[in-house]
């Protein structure tokens, strides 16, 4: 019995979605030729792999069964064709976010990382899609729920967090603030802050009630915004080199102290030997440079370190 692997895939990932809509778009094709490839598979197996109904689709027991073994044939065929490749394939690494750097991070690691070419994301949701559909290998960003179950990451850093604000704050003069403190102050974001999940999550555990948004025309332009302005306040890694924007004053934060937090994302069916090379790096950076401490007496995090897949 010969399989055809992209009715195989198109099986693996109607599975993982249980919606056959989802499952098309992740793999950029229609739902009927989705649905043709998983009718053509079924005919060939001579049994039905899902049951569709009014309460939307599940796997059948023949379907519960074929999964791990198609999941496993996927494999084989990524890696038959890596090995057709060349081993010498690069590791296409993205990056994605706003106003924190994780090439910075990975400026780090990337000498002990082997051959790696990086790419930029807008977001999450497109840095998803980019590893679901093998454009890239990996990703360093930051991962929050709900996150597609195809795919895995490992937490590599987490970055204190300063508040910046104009000379002109009421709070400028304070050597530190607690983020309670910013209450009543503007959080100005550098683009919707719906797409923007750090800071929507930090102002809704501080109650910063008055929210705005600038257009992102680069860190520069966004500081002289919150220069501009004396009730203005954002955030940003500590560490952070910061551009010279007259009336522009970093504060750290403490009690508690805000932590964002950098995780490596792949796709759990990779087999790229460079994603090994890279997440050792990454861990022996951490541990060097204790990127990973974490008090929760003393800090803050939208979401618990703990919920990190560990890749061998």
């Amino acid at each position: 019995m010969d399989f055809d692997v992209a009715q195989v895939r198109a099986f693996v990932r109607a599975a993982e979605e249980l919606h056959f809509g989802r499952a098309a778009g992740t793999l950029a094709i229609s739902q009927q030729a989705l649905s043709k490839r998983i009718a053509r598979l079924e005919n060939l197996l001579g049994v039905k792999l899902f049951q569709r109904g009014g309460t939307g689709v599940r796997l059948t027991e023949a379907g519960q069964r074929f999964l791990p073994p198609a999941r496993q044939t996927l494999t084989a065929a990524d890696t038959a064709v890596a090995a057709a490749l060349g081993k010498d394939r690069p590791l296409r690494v993205d990056v994605w976010g706003h106003l924190y750097a994780p090439l910075r991070t990975l400026a780090q690691v990337a000498g002990r990382a082997g051959n790696l070419v990086l790419g930029h994301g807008r977001d999450l949701p497109s840095v998803t899609d980019a590893l679901l559909h093998g454009d890239i290998d990996a990703a360093f960003g930051r991962v929050h729920p709900p996150l597609h179950a195809g795919l895995s990451h490992r937490l590599v850093r987490l970055e204190p967090v300063d508040a910046v604000l104009s000379a002109h704050h009421p709070c400028a003069a304070e050597p530190a603030l607690r983020p309670d403190q910013l209450r009543g102050s503007m959080l100005w974001a550098p683009g919707a802050l719906d797409r923007l999940d750090f800071l929507h999550q930090f102002a809704d555990r501080f109650d910063i009630r008055d929210r705005a948004a600038g257009v992102n025309l680069g860190l520069t332009h966004f500081l002289e915004e919150v220069a501009d302005d004396p009730r203005r306040f954002s955030l940003l890694p500590a560490d952070v080199p910061l551009p010279d924007v007259p009336g522009l004053r970093s504060i750290p934060l403490v009690d508690p102290t805000p932590l964002y937090a950098w995780s490596l994302l792949w796709h759990t069916g990779d087999r790229h030997p460079g994603l090994d090379a890279l997440t050792a790096a990454c861990a022996a950076e951490a541990g060097r440079s204790r990127w990973l401490e974490y008090d929760p007496a003393r800090d803050w995090l939208p979401e618990p370190p703990a919920a990190s897949s560990e890749r061998h």
